[in-house]
């Protein structure tokens, strides 16, 4: 199994990415070679059982987290409301 040869280094960034809401499983499978199955397999071995079970219940049905569920194709997300930054000034609407 591929879990078995990963640094210490590289399970910290998985179980990172695997918290973060956009990053979706796919990433986490080119990056590491790590299916979603596999990344939750990993994650209930090296977190505690109610930190796992926090993960899950936020990840589960998340659309963000598989790349063919997200309303957008590419890019990041941006909120409407969110101001546009440009030259270290925000500007108006």
């Amino acid at each position: 199994m591929l879990m078995n040869k990963l640094s210490i280094t590289d399970i910290d960034r998985i179980i990172e990415m695997a918290w973060e809401d956009r990053t979706t499983f796919e990433a986490i499978k080119f990056q590491f070679g790590l299916g979603e199955q596999e990344v939750i397999s990993l994650m209930r071995n090296e977190m505690k059982l109610k930190s796992f079970k926090l993960w899950r219940k936020r990840v589960q049905g998340r659309k963000t987290k598989h790349s063919k569920l997200r309303d957008f194709e590419s890019g990041r997300f941006k909120c409407t409301r969110q101001r546009q930054i440009s030259n270290n000034s925000i500007s108006k609407r």
